[in-house]
């Protein structure tokens, strides 16, 4: 067993087109289509929705009527045009409601307020090696307050509050880890937390979280299909076919950290023992330079550039194998790789990526880029799993919808 596995509903199903229904009992999911089509936009017309979703004008009326009724979107004028009537601007309001995205890793954790309109209003971080179930409470109770504050809303406009943390976060042996680390194990995070967040919690894995925000707030908008990731105290990933997150048959799809590394003379070594901010600071350590943080890596000392030169050498290694797979198998436009390695590492690391695929035979190669959302992808994600729950299109609310829940 791993930290709490109910999960449901995932969000991260991101529909496929924002093409409404006119379906029987489908008038919820038309509300979330429309209201996504709005938030995508700077702002819009009603003329414009109903060209965009197929809807007809008086279903478009109805549902834009209901969603200024509550709060979520608001008129801006009106559209001159050369004749007629001129058409009303919509666009949506940011502080309709906020969501609270919760990031717990292996060595910090990180709290956003996420408005509407999918920036972030406020962010309160701290770096914590291997943060006990109390030491989160702490944080989220001591936080709270202040983050709310900060993004200038009240409890009463908070949706809910999503969590992104690692698949077996109490079972990974990684260097420093200790032994009451392994309190996370069957731990249920929203009874953890339901005393000092008294909204719905959902909770994630924190690289499907992490190409959830990438999905809908960074590269994802232009790239349908991609494999991310992600870089952290550990290693994982996550798999988008054609805007859906694809999860796996036990959610527990693209594990990538855990696949062998061929690269390795070690029994039983997978591609995280090198790919990861814990091998990196290990390997900073054993050159006698410890840092408390990423950003404490400092780059232009020359005995760290050696450390990161051999460590991007070694995890471009370690990680040629997956690629591999993941181009012949999934074929996907892009991988991105994020996480909280500096621009500069991750950049140097895609660099030696591109020369060694490029001196394979493979039959196609996606790109490799940079994350737009940097570390904070996967906290962003978390906090997005609320609006896509109760808000925002997703195959989960309609398949919900044809099952007349």
């Amino acid at each position: 067993m791993t930290v709490e596995p109910v999960r449901e509903p995932r969000g991260a199903r991101l529909a496929v087109s924002l093409s409404g229904t006119n379906l029987a009992r489908a008038s919820d999911y038309n509300q979330r289509v429309v209201l996504q089509v709005i938030r995508n936009s700077e702002e819009t017309t009603r003329v414009d929705l109903c060209r965009t979703t197929g809807l007809t004008a008086p279903t478009i009326a109805n549902i834009t009527r209901r969603l200024m009724d509550a709060g979520l979107v608001k008129e801006i004028g009106r559209l001159q045009g050369p004749r007629g009537q001129p058409a009303i601007r919509l666009t949506i309001e940011p502080l309709g409601c906020v969501a609270i995205g919760l990031n717990i890793d292996r060595d910090h954790l990180t709290l956003v307020a996420l408005d509407l309109a999918g920036q972030v209003r406020a962010r309160i971080a701290n770096d914590i090696p291997f943060a006990l179930p109390a030491d989160v409470v702490a944080f989220v109770t001591a936080s709270l307050d202040p983050l709310l504050a900060e993004a200038k809303v009240g409890r009463d406009r908070v949706l809910g509050v999503g969590v992104a943390v690692p698949d077996d976060l109490g079972n990974i042996a990684l260097p420093g880890r200790p032994e009451r680390y392994s309190d996370w194990v069957n731990l249920s995070i929203p009874d953890l937390l339901s005393p000092v967040l008294p909204w719905p919690v959902l909770v994630d894995n924190d690289a499907a979280a992490a190409a959830i925000g990438e999905a809908q707030s960074g590269m994802g908008r232009s790239e349908p299909s991609f494999f991310y990731i992600l870089i952290n105290s550990g290693l994982g990933g996550g798999l988008m076919i054609d805007r859906h997150y694809v999860e796996g048959a036990n959610r527990r799809s693209a594990e990538l950290g855990l696949l062998p590394d061929p690269t390795s003379a070690v029994a039983g070594a997978v591609v995280q023992d090198i790919v990861s901010l814990s091998a990196l600071t290990q390997a900073l350590e054993t050159a006698g330079i410890r840092v408390a943080s990423p950003a404490d890596i400092d780059a232009s000392d020359p005995a760290v550039r050696d450390v990161l030169d051999r460590w991007v050498d070694a995890a471009s290694r370690a990680l040629i194998a997956p690629l591999v797979s993941i181009n012949c198998l999934i074929d996907p436009h892009t991988i991105i790789i994020g996480g909280r390695l500096s621009e500069p590492l991750v950049d140097a690391l895609i660099k030696r990526l591109h020369v060694l695929l490029g001196e394979m035979p493979l039959p196609t190669m996606a790109p490799i880029v940079r994350a737009a959302l940097g570390g904070d992808a996967p906290v962003i994600g978390a906090a997005l799993l609320p609006f896509l729950d109760q808000l925002l299109p997703s195959d989960a609310a309609l398949m919900q919808v044809g099952r007349g829940v």
